[in-house]
């Protein structure tokens, strides 16, 4: 029987369970023995993770073979235009690859969002806006990358799903054990999060 943990990841904490620096990490906010993440979240970033204590189930969580549907929020400098969001959606060359095709909206800030502890740089001359961007890769700092390649930095970026599990109801440091199941499918009834 595979668990699964749904854990919102605050910033500044590490996706692993030990740091020789003394940074903070998932041992930090975690006590269910044996379970691992199921791919990373960048320090700077926040958001769901999902960890698990099957193998194979990491494996299909993690790797993009399986296009597991990944929404992120990302705020960024400037207010992008449709030229910005159409190069997003069919795919960026940022040097070391070429991003596969996905789906990028502008959104209001999502509504209940919790403070960003420390909080993002703030100029006043320049507005911020979000978008709303669904993935089913995640190389190291991608969405990040993907909108600074197309003018416009990601300033706050959170994870808000993976598949079909969310962080609804989930403040910054909490996780939810969800019940043990046999080897859980997070593509049964076929994409979730869709975005318009």
């Amino acid at each position: 029987m595979a668990r699964i943990v749904l854990f919102n990841k605050p910033c500044g904490v590490l996706t692993q369970f030990t740091d020789s620096g003394g940074r903070p990490t998932l041992k930090d906010y975690i006590d269910v023995p044996g379970v691992y993440a199921a791919g990373r979240l960048d320090a700077d970033s926040e958001g769901l993770v999902v960890l698990t204590d099957d193998g194979l189930q990491q494996e299909r969580i993690s790797d993009p073979r399986h296009k597991l549907d990944k929404v992120y929020w990302a705020q960024v400098e400037g207010i992008p235009d449709e030229t910005a969001l159409a190069g997003l959606r069919s795919g960026i060359d940022l040097g070391d690859f070429v991003t596969r095709p996905c789906r990028a909206r502008q959104i209001a800030e999502p509504p209940g969002l919790w403070p960003r502890v420390p909080p993002i740089r703030v100029r006043a001359a320049i507005p911020t806006s979000w978008l709303e961007i669904g993935i089913a890769e995640g190389k190291n700092r991608q969405i990040r990358r993907m909108t600074a390649k197309v003018g416009f930095p990601t300033l706050r970026l959170v994870r808000w799903a993976v598949g079909e599990w969310t962080l609804a109801g989930l403040a910054p440091g909490q996780w939810r054990l969800l019940a043990a199941t046999n080897r859980v499918n997070p593509m049964v009834g076929g994409r979730v999060n869709r975005l318009g």
